[in-house]
């Protein structure tokens, strides 16, 4: 019997896949740390900025500088973290950058190929229990599918594509083009991706919670010498803990991401929190019928061997969602529906 890369997220758990899957497995591990291989692309990138570099260097070599970033503050008390290393919100210069709270005197950095800004970052024997939801897309598996095969599925609940969503979603957020953009919940970074290379925004934040996903965000970015050029960056952090400073962003996107998380109204509150006035929320999700489910259709319910996950999502109703919204301080509702599929938008008054 012939599986599709759907059933195949759906039959295998999100931890050891080796014995199942031994030569994809070894294509994981070296997707999963930030290699060599990697390092020589940012070495090659960094060369390629060489006018940026020259400009620093004149102006005193601020390389070395220590500054206060406007932008990312620490998850724990939201004071301006203090950055020593290159300006600027894009990938060489970050990677290049260390990052620290002057109060809490936490450390934070770039190492893996994003920026750690969760509450957790450094820690080594803390664990902390996250809803199956959760758990199930920081398999890198699940990440390694989710471009490949997985995200199409959605189509059989009414999400119009990609490619249809992003134009959509850009409709929405016309008024903010030249702002900061945070994209939460970007997964393998199928959206950032799209918002950097449209060049309307002054930079694109991509944040997840899943270190997997970050790193095959990171891997589909290297392949391409374009948006390295970009003001594209990496952040691991929690949507209910975002470590901005209050509105100081300009526009949040959340593609097929309300339903997992693990707080909806934590995290709506915390983007209302970061939006300046005048900032854009733009999310999709699916609505709640009277049977959801992301993956697939009735026929494969037998094969839901991620019961836990697919059963705890939160899925809403539009009035839900728009009560939501509005509960969070959030004005100016309003919403497109197909199907189960849902894109709405609400802004900070």
């Amino acid at each position: 019997m012939a599986y599709s890369a759907t059933m195949l997220a759906l039959l295998v758990p999100p931890l050891p896949v080796r014995p199942l899957f031994p030569r994809l497995h070894r294509r994981l591990r070296s997707n999963a740390s930030f290699d060599s291989g990697n390092r020589l692309i940012y070495r090659r990138t960094l060369a390629a900025n060489t006018a940026t570099v020259a400009a620093e260097q004149e102006s005193g070599g601020q390389d070395n500088e220590v500054l206060k970033d406007k932008l990312l503050s620490c998850p724990i008390c939201y004071e301006p973290l203090i950055r020593k290393g290159p300006p600027g919100l894009n990938l060489p210069a970050v990677y290049r950058s260390g990052f620290r709270c002057h109060k809490c005197n936490k450390s934070f950095t770039s190492k893996d190929g994003y920026l750690d800004l969760t509450v957790t970052s450094g820690t080594t024997e803390y664990t902390e229990f996250k809803p199956a939801r959760t758990e199930l897309f920081r398999s890198p598996l699940v990440s390694f599918l989710y471009e490949r095969g997985w995200r199409q599925n959605f189509a059989i609940s009414g999400f119009p594509g990609p490619e249809e969503e992003f134009n959509m979603a850009q409709k929405y957020l016309t008024s903010v083009f030249g702002g900061v953009l945070v994209d939460v919940s970007c997964g393998s970074g199928l959206f950032c991706r799209k918002f950097a290379a449209s060049g309307t925004y002054s930079a694109v934040i991509a944040l997840d919670f899943s270190e997997n996903m970050l790193r095959q965000c990171n891997e589909f970015i290297t392949r391409d010498t374009s948006l390295l050029a970009t003001n594209l960056v990496l952040v691991r952090a929690d949507v209910s803990r975002l470590p901005f400073a209050s509105g100081s962003v300009d526009a949040v996107h959340a593609g097929a991401a309300l339903h997992c998380w693990p707080s909806p109204s934590n995290a709506i509150a915390e983007i209302s929190r970061t939006l300046r006035s005048g900032g854009v929320f733009v999310a999709t999700t699916f609505l709640a019928t009277s049977f959801n489910s992301p993956f697939s259709s009735r026929a494969l319910e037998p094969l839901q061997l991620y019961g836990q996950a697919t059963n705890s999502y939160a899925y809403f109703n539009e009035k839900e969602i728009e009560d939501l919204c509005k509960s969070c301080g959030l004005i100016n509702y309003s919403a497109k529906v197909q199907r189960t599929f849902i894109m709405f938008s609400a802004q900070r008054p």
